[in-house]
């Protein structure tokens, strides 16, 4: 199963104090031992290294660490995907037509991914935004429940 992991299944995943980790560590897991093919957005891994790097938590993640868990932890086991400008184009075009706006774009980029490379699964802490920009998606949306 192809799936795509939103940023803040990466986090809860990286963070053992998560209250979603062991949930997002399964996901990860999985993609690890190749029981299913991981997906991850480009945009995903500057959104992880800021929330990482930023943390409220004791000892801090230091600039290098995030770095390293990022590519160990999420480069190494998941295909990136980068969009191209006609990606931006297309999805700006349809939250305009859609009214959306504000910070959930970032939301609609990672949701564009998953339609780009047609994962079978979007996994996301977040199921509520990603929803409302690509509901004609919500169908392949997997939150904090599972599957």
């Amino acid at each position: 199963m192809k799936i795509l992991l939103d940023t803040s299944i990466l986090v809860a995943a990286l963070v053992e104090t998560h209250p979603a980790h062991a949930l997002a560590f399964d996901w990860l897991e999985k993609v690890r031992n190749k029981v299913h093919v991981g997906f991850v957005s480009a945009h995903s891994l500057a959104e992880l290294y800021a929330i990482l790097t930023r943390l409220p938590v004791k000892p801090a993640i230091s600039p290098s660490e995030a770095q390293e868990l990022i590519k160990d932890s999420v480069m190494e086991v998941c295909e990136v995907v980068a969009l191209t400008a006609q990606d931006y184009d297309a999805v700006l075009n349809h939250l305009a037509n859609i009214g959306i706006i504000g910070g959930v774009v970032y939301d609609a980029l990672i949701m564009y991914v998953g339609a780009k490379v047609e994962v079978d699964l979007i996994v996301t802490l977040n199921e509520k935004d990603f929803k409302r920009v690509y509901p004609e998606l919500a169908n392949r949306i997997v939150g904090s429940k599972g599957i």
